[in-house]
């Protein structure tokens, strides 16, 4: 069956990996990678490149893409992404939405079946539900489906605190909610399946069932992108590119690794303890600005 990830797990080769492991006490697991710094600053530059590549399989469904390569229409799968995309100016979270795409693909290696981005019909729509949904395989007849959050905030706490009240509101407000999103994700399986074995195979998946003699096994689960700022001083600045390295990795791990009993408490408040969380957390330098300098660039908004 052909349904992989669109993003190669090299894009990982862009960032130190500094956390990867369990939450105690939760089924849920954190991961902390930092982008990649040459002279005391990150490698945004770099990023924005391989966004630029995320960002076609991100915006437009496997269908649309296979339909504008076989037309030949190459440059019309760049200008079709980029259209998806709300102006940059006011384009607060859809660089957060395209990074946790990027590595659930790349990191999770859990296919995406559908994104927020790819089904809005203009720019400015607002879509109300997950930032994306992708699959992961566990084991043979055995999956999850999982529905991404991304928050970007000045605060690693708040970026989390607002990423679990949006999955609580996701499962417990009465329209909007998780059991219409998996409904709208049977009704667009046909754009993401290029044919009918794949479309029968998502369709199994999605809503499986219990009487077959061997019944695949479906369980929900989240991942949460959240965005925060690391800041440095003028004095930390200065210092040689070894320390600064150093230091502002060290600086980092400990505001994460403090979180994790704030990520707990979170599952305990909401009662998500049956669900399994894939905790993606990721420092900017500069949040506000850089945010909306990737959509600017990969868009090219500026030509």
């Amino acid at each position: 069956m052909d349904f992989k990830p669109s993003i190669n797990e090299k894009f990982l080769d862009l960032f130190y990996k500094e956390i990867e492991c369990d939450i105690p006490d939760t089924n849920s697991k954190l991961n902390l990678h930092i982008l990649k710094i040459e002279n005391n600053q990150f490698c945004y530059d770099e990023l924005i490149d391989q966004l630029g590549e995320s960002m076609i399989p991100f915006a437009l469904s496997r269908k649309e893409i296979l339909d504008l390569k076989s037309s030949g229409k190459i440059f019309g799968l760049v200008k079709k992404a980029s259209r998806k995309f709300r102006e940059h100016t006011v384009n607060d979270g859809e660089a957060g939405e395209l990074l946790l795409f990027s590595f659930l693909e790349a990191h999770l290696k859990a296919p995406k079946i559908l994104t927020k981005l790819e089904i809005k019909l203009s720019s400015n729509d607002y879509a109300k539900g997950s930032d994306g949904i992708h699959l992961l395989e566990l084991a043979p007849k055995n999956y999850q489906l999982i529905f991404g959050e991304s928050k970007l905030y000045q605060e690693l706490t708040t970026s989390l605190t607002k990423a679990f009240e949006s999955i609580h509101d996701f499962r417990t407000r009465k329209k909007n909610n998780i059991h219409d999103e998996i409904g709208l994700i049977n009704s667009q399986l046909c754009k993401e399946a290029f044919d009918e074995d794949l479309y029968q195979f998502l369709k199994s998946v999605i809503m499986p069932k219990a009487s077959d003699t061997h019944p695949i096994v479906k369980n929900n689960a989240f991942a949460i992108f959240a965005g925060f700022e690391i800041d440095s001083t003028d004095e930390e600045k200065r210092l040689s590119n070894d320390k600064f390295l150093a230091l502002i990795k060290s600086k980092i791990k400990a505001e994460v690794e403090g979180k994790m009993c704030h990520i707990k408490k979170k599952i305990d408040e909401f009662e998500l303890f049956s669900y399994t969380f894939y905790v993606y957390v990721f420092p900017f330098m500069k949040l506000d600005e850089t945010r909306k300098e990737i959509i600017k660039k990969i868009t090219r908004a500026e030509e």
